[in-house]
């Protein structure tokens, strides 16, 4: 599919190796609706970036990618729309990364592959894959560019989250709200979005399941969370 439509703006994806996955619109939909500062780290379409500016509307957001394609994809995509102005798309690595402001969130929807099986498209590697991006150095990032009391989230797979807690906690980022994520009643936990902060605060624990038994039959929780962004209905 060349494009994706949803109620506001249209994400084209052409030149795109990751397209508009659930993951990408989970985090969109469920992560806290932070005014000021905010950073969207490896963007690739810009699709997280649009739906918080939709959220946000006093939201100023920086949007970088490391590949080129994505990066003029995700321009692409955030020039057709009304929050351009407030959208702001870096060519860059993380590493590279220079800005003299801090941040009050920072999202992401990282690479989380380590060590495993790659495909031959080296740019979804990129994107899948953790030799670009490691978590110790996301997270070494993200400790120096998010504001004391900035807020980090994220979407990782159940088995990656265990271990990034880990290292959050070794560098002062505490786990504050996460949602499991199962893709219907039947199937486990696939998914876990996490909230952290610098300060330790009472876990607030939610749970989310996408689909009922049935294919594309989904549920109202689902339905409630994304209604704001897709079209049809769902």
């Amino acid at each position: 599919m060349a494009s994706f439509q949803f109620k506001q703006f249209t994400i084209k994806q052409d030149k795109c190796a990751m397209k508009v996955g659930t993951d990408g619109v989970l985090l969109g939909s469920w992560v806290s609706p932070v005014k000021g500062n905010l950073l969207d780290i490896g963007c690739g379409t810009g699709l997280i970036a649009l739906m918080i500016a939709q959220r946000v509307q006093d939201a100023k957001i920086d949007a970088i990618d490391i590949n080129e394609l994505a990066y003029f994809q995700a321009l692409e995509n955030v020039e057709s729309t009304s929050w351009r102005k407030r959208v702001n798309v870096h060519h860059s690595s993380l590493q590279q990364f220079n800005q003299d402001k801090k941040y009050d969130l920072i999202f992401t929807n990282p690479p989380y592959f380590v060590q495993a099986f790659k495909a031959p498209n080296e740019a979804r590697n990129t994107a899948r894959h953790t030799d670009e991006l490691s978590f110790d150095v996301l997270l070494d990032s993200v400790v120096n560019l998010l504001l004391k009391s900035g807020v980090f989230s994220l979407i990782l797979p159940v088995k990656e989250s265990n271990y990034f807690i880990e290292l959050a906690v070794n560098k002062g980022l505490f786990l504050n709200r996460k949602c499991e994520v199962k893709p219907n009643y039947i199937k486990p936990v696939k998914r876990i979005m996490m909230e952290f902060s610098f300060t330790e605060t009472q876990l607030k624990e939610e749970s989310l399941t996408i689909e009922t038994e049935k294919r594309h039959h989904y549920t109202k929780e689902y339905i409630s969370l994304t209604q704001d962004f897709y079209l049809y209905d769902r």
